[in-house]
C-alpha cells in the first residue's frame, strides 16, 4: 500500500494529532462535521480511509458503495454501528482503540459511585441553598461493598484495579474470557455477581447478546438491593425495567452515562415519560455521555488508532 495515494474522510472531532500524522504521511484529509447520509452516500466511494463516530452509520449499502475503502476508524470502543463483518469480508480493515478512554470510563464510573454513596450531589445541592445537614447526609464507605463488574476488557479491568485499590471486593464475568482471576479479582459467573454483589457495573459492546441484558428477568433475580452502574452502551439496559425496578424498590439506584436514545429532540411521548421519572430521581445520577471524554483520553484515543493504521499500512 502507498499511503500517499490515499484519501482520508475524517468525520469524527479527533485529536487533531490524528489529523497532523495522516497528512505527515502523505495522505489527503477532509475532516467533514455532522454530513449527513444522502451526501456520504454520494462521496464515500472516493475514500481509503474512513473516521466515524457514534452517530454514523456504516452499513452494508455504504460499505458497498465504498469501492475503493480500506479501513474504517472508530475512535474509542465501539463499533456497533458498523457492520464489521460485512467490512472484512470485503477485506476493510475495522479499528478502534479502546485502551485510550478505558481508565478515563473506569475513574468515571468510580467518580458516580462515590457520588452516589457519599449523598455527594445531594448534600452539595443543599449548600447551595443554606442548608447545612450532617448527620441527614452521612453516607457508606466503599471498602464494605463488594462490587460485580460485568465485562472484563480494557474498561471493566480497568474499573476492577481501581475498586480494589479501595478495599472493595471484587468480582468479574466476562462470557469470552477465562483465567483473568487474582488475589484482588475474583472471577465468577454472572449468576453469583447477581447474589452477591451490591453494585453491578456494566462494561461491554451494545450486541444481540447485550441488548437489554439488564432486563425484567435480571432485576428479578438479583438477590441484594443493588446499585446499577452503565457507563458502556444506553441499550444494554432495558428503561422499562429498569424504572420499574426502581418503582418497586428491587433496586436501590442508578449511575448512568448512557441512555437508550440519546437524542433527546427525537423522544416520542414515552420515551419523554421514561425519562423525565428518572431525572427527577434523587437516586438516579445521570451524566450525558462523557464518562471516555477527558483531555488526555482524547489524545489517548487518537494517539492508539494513528499507531494500529501505521501498523495495518506496515509503517514503523
Amino acid at each position: 500500500m502507498k499511503p500517499t495515494d490515499f484519501n482520508a474522510l475524517v468525520l469524527d472531532d479527533i485529536h487533531p494529532m490524528f489529523l497532523e500524522e495522516l497528512e505527515a504521511l502523505g495522505i489527503n484529509v477532509l475532516q467533514k462535521l455532522g454530513i449527513e447520509r444522502n451526501e456520504l452516500e454520494t462521496i464515500i466511494s472516493q475514500f481509503d480511509i474512513i473516521v466515524v463516530n457514534s452517530k454514523t452509520t456504516i452499513d452494508k449499502y455504504l460499505i458497498d458503495a465504498a469501492t475503493n475503502l480500506k479501513f474504517i476508524c472508530r475512535p474509542g470502543s465501539g463499533m456497533e454501528n458498523v457492520d464489521v463483518a460485512y467490512a472484512e469480508s470485503k477485506n476493510i480493515g475495522c479499528l478502534n482503540s479502546p485502551e485510550g478512554n478505558c481508565v478515563a470510563v473506569a475513574e468515571h464510573a468510580l467518580a458516580m459511585i462515590m457520588m452516589w454513596y457519599r449523598n455527594i450531589r445531594k448534600a452539595a445541592d443543599e449548600v447551595r441553598k443554606g442548608i447545612w445537614l450532617r448527620k441527614e447526609n452521612a453516607g457508606e464507605e466503599l471498602h464494605t461493598k463488594t462490587i460485580g463488574i460485568v465485562g472484563y476488557g480494557h474498561t471493566g479491568s480497568a474499573l476492577a484495579i481501581r475498586a480494589a485499590a479501595l478495599g472493595m471486593k471484587v468480582l468479574a464475568y466476562d462470557k469470552y474470557k477465562m483465567g483473568f482471576g487474582n488475589e484482588q479479582i475474583e472471577e465468577c459467573s454472572f449468576d453469583k455477581i447477581k447474589s452477591d454483589a451490591d453494585i453491578i457495573s456494566f462494561h461491554l459492546p451494545l450486541t444481540i447478546e447485550t441488548k437489554y441484558l439488564a432486563n425484567a428477568i435480571f432485576f428479578e433475580q438479583l438477590k441484594k438491593e443493588i446499585l446499577l452502574v452503565n457507563t458502556s452502551r444506553g441499550g444494554v439496559v432495558e428503561t422499562s425495567a429498569l424504572i420499574k425496578a426502581l418503582q418497586e424498590n428491587k433496586i436501590k439506584g442508578a449511575c448512568l452515562d448512557v441512555l437508550e436514545n440519546e437524542n433527546l429532540k427525537s423522544w416520542n411521548s414515552e420515551e419523554k415519560k421514561q425519562y423525565q421519572f428518572l431525572f427527577k430521581q434523587e437516586h438516579v445520577l445521570i451524566t450525558p455521555h462523557i464518562a471516555g471524554w477527558t483531555n488526555e483520553s482524547k489524545y489517548a484515543m487518537a494517539a492508539v488508532l494513528i499507531q494500529k493504521l501505521k501498523k495495518n499500512l506496515k509503517i514503523n
